[in-house]
């Protein structure tokens, strides 16, 4: 079990406790403000779809921007460089971009209540009970990253043993979100939002000044990892060595497509946010308006981590009891005074608590209504659900801190994120992408193509890469195989099953699969839509200039 550094303790004192204390109030305030709203299990676990897109999309970018993003991506700049941009640029804005125009309509549309429901609509029984399974265990586990990256912020601060913060910062989080469901994980993440900025700025900007500004930093860098360390593409042909270890066809279609677009388009912690939005056109823009945050949050993550690198030259490497998760801790106990100290250890603490909630309101709906509800107590009345919710919010926070310590014997929490977005997120993804936009997939092809995507990915990981089979040089290397390896067998199977089993009735595929409309999915525009901010189209594009044009001075 990979523990904090020896020493590692942040100087704090009474200012920085009192700033952690205050933030702490009005987190617990919000939950309680929200419970008035909780009448209903539709305002428990969506918020009554009644949000406004600004709120949905801070809140859907701050769900993300959790504990692991931060930690892990710091981590990952530690030990793989600057390529850390192709999880932003590459693995993150193209996909919100088709989220909001592509798969929003029919998600909102469809009025479903979940992303499993989704799949019962265009498949059937045993593809949406498969599918919710693999999502609650999913969902716990990565609950559980983000109570591991807590406890190595609560250590450092506090010296607090590693299993009493896991469980003491768990049950906080238990309270509020219990107390007000998703409303209160969702205006919660838009306060955190900020307070995880006001932690990054600052933490940035003394680190640059610290190794002489951006041309002192590349100088170093330089100097000991080589010139590949700071390049995006460099060194990515087909055979040539780099930091990352993977090439640029693994990146695109690994990272770009599969696992991006497998993560962003069904990760239900995050199209949740979406869901709650108060009508179609809202929905459309949450992820958009996320998105644009998004391109310049890789700065305050990344150099960060370059910075540590440099100051911490044996961080991750053999016989050193630092690994890359220490990178952020390091700094802030080398660079900030005291009160810049607590805002950013509240920062760090926002980000812990808007990852967790986020997860754990996704599990809750989807046991709720996709297992519990359909295949153990059907027809209750309404309130029987929304206690049963705060029952079973309670058993995933219990869950995920069991499976907290599993992440803590992974030296870089990314990496291991990564590999279970490949297991688990990748295979639902080839399935709802042949079932939007194919009408033959027959209703049976959707579990067999879960089945085989899951599979194919564990295979590949734990025998093919584990094993030696076949030699790939790092982890995120063999994560970008293993989601490639998900998508083409989840596929192939959902083609093969397709050709031997009955097809959907066309009458009932109305409104599931792209070229048909149903309903639920016209829509009388917003008062004001022909203002620019408020076009999908004109915000999408805008997105994806913007990111492309933040690859060039990073390119080669």
């Amino acid at each position: 079990m990979q523990y904090l550094a020896e020493g590692l303790r942040l100087p704090t004192n009474g200012l920085d406790y009192a700033i952690l204390a205050i933030y702490f109030a009005v987190v617990l305030g919000i939950g309680f403000a929200a419970r008035a709203s909780v009448k209903t299990s539709l305002d428990f676990f969506l918020s009554g779809r009644s949000l406004p897109a600004w709120v949905t999309g801070l809140a859907f970018v701050a769900a993300n921007l959790g504990a692991t993003e931060i930690l892990g991506m710091a981590a990952t700049g530690a030990q793989y460089g600057v390529a850390v941009v192709h999880w932003y640029w590459i693995g993150a804005i193209p996909a919100m971009v088709f989220l909001g125009l592509v798969m929003m309509p029919f998600y909102y549309g469809s009025k479903v209540r979940s992303v499993p429901e989704f799949l019962l609509q265009r498949f059937d029984k045993s593809a949406h009970l498969l599918s919710s399974v693999l999502f609650a265990f999913a969902a716990i586990l990565i609950a559980g990253v983000n109570l591991y990256a807590l406890s190595i912020v609560v250590e450092a601060l506090l010296g607090w043993p590693q299993w009493v913060s896991i469980v003491v910062a768990g049950f906080f989080v238990l309270a509020y979100i219990t107390v007000g469901g998703l409303s209160s994980a969702i205006y919660n993440e838009v306060l955190q939002f900020f307070v995880i900025l006001a932690a990054l700025i600052p933490l940035t900007f003394l680190g640059l000044k610290r190794v002489g500004g951006w041309d002192g930093l590349s100088d170093s860098l330089t100097a000991s990892h080589g010139d590949a360390f700071l390049t995006a593409w460099g060194g990515t042909g087909i055979g040539d060595p780099n930091p990352l270890g993977a090439n640029w066809l693994t990146i695109v279609l690994g990272l770009g497509f599969v696992l991006s677009f497998g993560y962003w388009t069904t990760n239900f912690a995050e199209v949740q946010r979406a869901l709650s939005a108060k009508n179609l056109n809202a929905a459309k823009r949450t992820p958009l308006i996320a998105a644009f945050p998004k391109i310049f949050i890789v700065f305050l993550v990344m150099i960060p981590g370059l910075v540590a690198a440099v100051l911490v030259p044996k961080i991750g490497t053999a016989g050193s009891d630092l690994t890359y998760n220490d990178a952020i801790p390091l700094l802030m106990q080398e660079l900030l005074p005291n009160g810049v100290l607590g805002i950013a250890v509240t920062g760090l603490l926002a980000a812990f608590m808007a990852g967790m909630a986020a997860n754990v309101s996704s599990f809750n709906t989807v046991f709720t209504y996709d297992i519990w509800a359909k295949y153990v107590k059907q027809g209750r009345e309404d309130r029987y659900y929304l206690r049963f919710g705060r029952l079973i919010t309670a058993f995933g926070v219990l869950c995920s801190i069991g499976t907290a310590f599993l992440a803590s014997s992974f030296s870089n929490i990314m990496g291991y994120l990564q590999t279970l977005f490949s297991f688990f997120n990748v295979p639902m993804f080839v399935v709802f992408i042949i079932g939007m936009f194919w009408k033959r997939a027959s209703m049976k092809s959707g579990a067999w193509g879960l089945f085989a995507g899951t599979s194919a990915a564990m295979v590949n990981y734990f025998w093919i890469y584990k094993q030696g089979v076949i030699d790939m040089p790092t982890d995120q290397g063999a994560n970008f195989v293993s989601a490639i390896v998900a998508f083409v067998a989840g596929a192939l199977v959902m083609v093969v099953v397709t050709l031997f089993t009955a097809p959907k009735p066309e009458a009932e595929l109305a409104g599931l699969v792209y070229g048909t409309t149903s309903p639920g999915m016209e829509e009388a525009p917003d008062e004001g839509d022909s203002v620019w901010y408020r076009r999908p189209a004109l915000l999408g594009w805008g997105a994806i200039v913007l990111a492309a044009a933040c690859y060039i001075p990073f390119s080669f």
